[in-house]
């Protein structure tokens, strides 16, 4: 029974410790997952049987020469581990009688800034890591930078590798001199140095003798102690809505992970967009009724009103509103390995709402080494830049540094659902800051940035009233004898006359240039087919109406030629025929089949998949009516004419 009570006991007093997230950032091989699996190690957080791979893993990929080395501890990807560098983000977790901490262990490599910025988007505090031999480098200002960029507060520089200069004071004094003229220029409020040895332990855990000169304390004891707190909004209360939660007719609250402030029973409060006001009924949780809420807290509230709330509203008090803007000011970090188009209308994802928003100004670039600014059109993979933002309706949002939670969001790709781009707002646009999307100036650099990608200076819009038609493929297959050739001319000739722009490609034509090399095989058929459905869509993308007669036998085949044209473009054509019918069109061709002097024939010698759901079924005896009928379709569709 004593023991129950004990067990309770502890369970209840570690669940009243206080979380610390850090992450630990440094130049390659500066020591950042060594520093973390020696902390582990020291402070006793390790199962025997890690301990025992620690040590196996050591010997056999490790990098400490005798040592045991304790990177290897987070290093855990083959490439990782091969060439001694952090390439992921490695978190782990572990606890002590007075914390409990989640770390983040974030690759130097300038390539990988995106996943140091996803390791450090939750943090509290981070760890800098410097090599006493090496000083305060460039890496250590970019690391320095994405921190106070991403609002981070505490840092603590940990010169590493004392060891290697014989302890000298004079030495750890420099680099930290170095650094303050450095983070002087940035917004970081509470900046501590540390001088340590990773790999022997020293200062990680426990303080050492080997450094008298310092009095402060060993890395474990100052992260026990850091004072994070404060660091949470507590003044503006934000309190999103995620889901309405109705488990019965009798109860409708609104459930949500309190963003900063303080959430009070019996206080008003008012509904984001619609303005509607209210009291706070109840707060509820799964363990029963309190009377406040604070972050990061995740409760379920009710009010005294029907009042019409859905996810992405934002509840606040009517005496400290957030800003509710459609324009506003960001830093952009680009995660997306596809280079950013301002012309796109992105997702943004900003606290539990979800709009469309569009880039209007990217006015410039910060080269995370130098923190130099250059003016560019676009960002590519890693890069970081101030943009200027228009959403389709308004968020509700609070600078970035004033509120970490509802100043920060992400962009999603429209097509790929792929997270592009991470945000911190820096604040609303006043009316004369507004951008101007028809300018001159904004013009030429639309252009510019269009042909730097490759891309047309005419839009579809543009082709279209030129040509008063849409561009679209008429893709009509049958065998051989189906009468195909037959429909496909006199549909040029028809369209052409009405004033059209067509092209027609057929097999043959195509067989004696374009896939000339290639046979009959089911490869090459496939090959011949690809080339002619890429030619397809780049005449569409031009604005011009393409008629293609190919036998184009798999209905694989012409669903991949369908996607490669664009199935909206794509308009299938079947000549349903007999083999009788084609046998007596073209004699000659069947029966050069039968006596073996041609190979191949689809139908006949080779399968032959007719379509499951052509647009047109035709029989070749009525291809008068046929021809009637593509042209009705085409003018029905507003495919030609447009008007």
């Amino acid at each position: 029974m004593t023991q129950n009570i004990d067990i309770n006991a502890f369970l209840n007093q570690d669940e009243k410790k206080d979380l610390l997230r850090l992450l630990t950032a440094g130049s390659v091989d500066d020591g950042k997952s060594t520093l973390i699996g020696r902390l582990l190690f020291d402070s006793k957080r390790l199962y025997e049987d890690q301990l025992a791979a620690l040590e196996r893993d050591s010997k056999r990929v490790g990098h400490a020469g005798e040592e045991i080395d304790y990177a290897l501890l987070l290093d855990g990807l083959k490439a990782e581990r091969e060439q001694g560098i952090t390439i992921d983000v490695a978190y782990r977790y572990f606890s002590t009688n007075k914390r409990k901490f989640i770390i983040a262990d974030t690759p130097g490599h300038e390539q990988y800034t995106r996943n140091m910025v996803t390791g450090a988007s939750t943090a509290n505090l981070a760890i800098i890591l410097i090599d006493a031999t090496k000083g305060v480098i460039t890496q250590t200002r970019r690391h320095t930078f994405l921190v106070s960029l991403l609002g981070i507060r505490h840092v603590v520089l940990a010169v590493n590798k004392m060891d290697l200069v014989n302890y000298d004071q004079k030495i750890f004094d420099s680099i930290c001199k170095d650094y303050k003229a450095f983070v002087t220029q940035l917004d970081i409020p509470d900046v501590h140095f540390i001088p340590l040895s990773a790999l022997k332990g020293e200062n990680v855990v426990d303080t050492t003798n080997k450094m008298p000169w310092y009095h402060g304390k060993s890395m474990l004891e100052f992260l026990e102690t850091v004072h994070i707190s404060s660091d949470r909004n507590f003044d503006d209360m934000r309190y999103p809505v995620q889901y309405v939660l109705r488990p019965d007719r009798d109860f409708r609250g609104f459930s949500a992970r309190v963003a900063s402030g303080v959430i009070r029973k019996g206080e008003e409060i008012m509904v984001l967009p619609s303005r509607k006001t209210s009291r706070i009924k109840s707060i509820t949780t799964y363990d029963g009724e309190l009377d406040e809420a604070f972050p990061p807290q995740s409760v379920t509230i009710t009010l005294e009103d029907e009042i019409d709330i859905s996810r992405g509203d934002m509840i606040v008090y009517p005496d400290n509103l957030p800003r509710v803007e459609r324009h506003f000011e960001a830093m952009l970090v680009w995660m997306d390995e596809k280079p950013m188009n301002p012309d796109t209308h992105f997702f943004i994802k900003h606290a539990n709402n979800t709009t469309k928003v569009r880039i209007d100004n990217v006015r410039y670039r910060v080269d995370v080494n130098t923190l130099e600014k250059s003016q560019v059109s676009y960002f590519s993979l890693n890069e970081i830049g101030r943009v200027i933002m228009t959403t389709n309706k308004p968020i509700f949002f609070d600078p970035y540094k004033k509120n970490r939670s509802t100043g920060s969001f992400v962009l999603i790709d429209p097509v790929t659902h792929n997270t592009c781009a991470v945000g911190m707002i820096i604040d609303k646009l006043n009316a004369d800051e507004l951008p101007s999307r028809i300018g001159n100036k904004d013009e030429e650099r639309l252009k510019n940035l269009k042909i730097e990608r490759g891309e047309c200076l005419i839009s579809v819009k543009e082709r279209q009233q030129r040509y008063n038609q849409k561009g679209g493929t008429i893709w009509i297959t049958g065998l051989h004898g189906s009468k195909k050739n037959d429909l496909a001319f006199k549909l040029e000739k028809e369209l052409f006359d009405r004033g059209a722009t067509v092209v027609l490609l057929d097999g043959s034509s195509v067989r004696s240039g374009l896939s000339r090399e290639l046979d009959f095989s089911s490869a090459d058929r496939a090959e011949h087919l690809r080339r002619a459905a890429e030619v397809c869509r780049l005449l569409n993308d031009q604005g011009i109406i393409t008629i293609c007669s190919f036998i184009s036998p798999d209905d694989h085949i012409r669903k991949q030629v369908a996607e490669i044209i664009g199935e909206d473009r794509f308009l299938l054509v079947y000549m349903d025929a007999t083999l009788d019918y084609c046998r007596n069109y073209k004699p000659l061709l069947y029966q050069q089949a039968e006596e073996g002097l041609l190979e191949d024939v689809p139908g006949f010698q080779v399968p032959y998949e007719k379509p499951q759901q052509p647009l047109f079924s035709f029989k070749p005896e009525d291809n008068g009516k046929n021809l009637e009928t593509l042209i009705r379709f085409l003018e029905e569709e507003k495919i030609f004419p447009l008007v």
